[in-house]
């Protein structure tokens, strides 16, 4: 792990919204497309930095890629996603993209979730 590129990779705020979005749980690169109201490529480069620095893990379902935070987090991120944790509350815009995955994730459970392959369904 290369501790500089990691705090490079911390100094996007579309990075920092990403990872705002994954501490709630896992998502698909389309979920978290339409909750930054980005291009799904856009959206793509930034997680492939993140996954880069070992701060995202990826995991393919059919035509999904199901975006998740490791579960045993290196001390590095596990630091920086405590602060951003502590700090979320703070910051409007985290605020407003909590309320957006929320209500996507909402409308994929009113979908039927329960037809879902059981990897997109963890999100429902």
């Amino acid at each position: 792990m290369n501790t500089i590129r990691v705090y490079r990779c911390l100094c996007d705020e579309t990075r920092l919204r990403i990872l705002n979005l994954l501490l709630e749980g896992p998502l698909c690169v389309c979920h978290i497309a339409a909750v930054l109201d980005m291009e799904q490529p856009k959206v793509s480069r930034h997680l492939k930095a993140l996954k880069e620095t070992g701060m995202v893990v990826t995991e393919r379902c059919y035509n999904w890629t199901i975006c998740r935070i490791p579960e045993t987090p290196n001390t590095v991120l596990q630091a920086n996603l405590k602060c951003l944790q502590d700090l979320r509350g703070e910051e409007q815009q985290f605020k407003t993209d909590l309320a957006k995955r929320n209500r996507t994730v909402r409308k994929m459970v009113d979908s039927d979730c329960a037809a879902l392959p059981a990897q997109i369904r963890k999100i429902c």
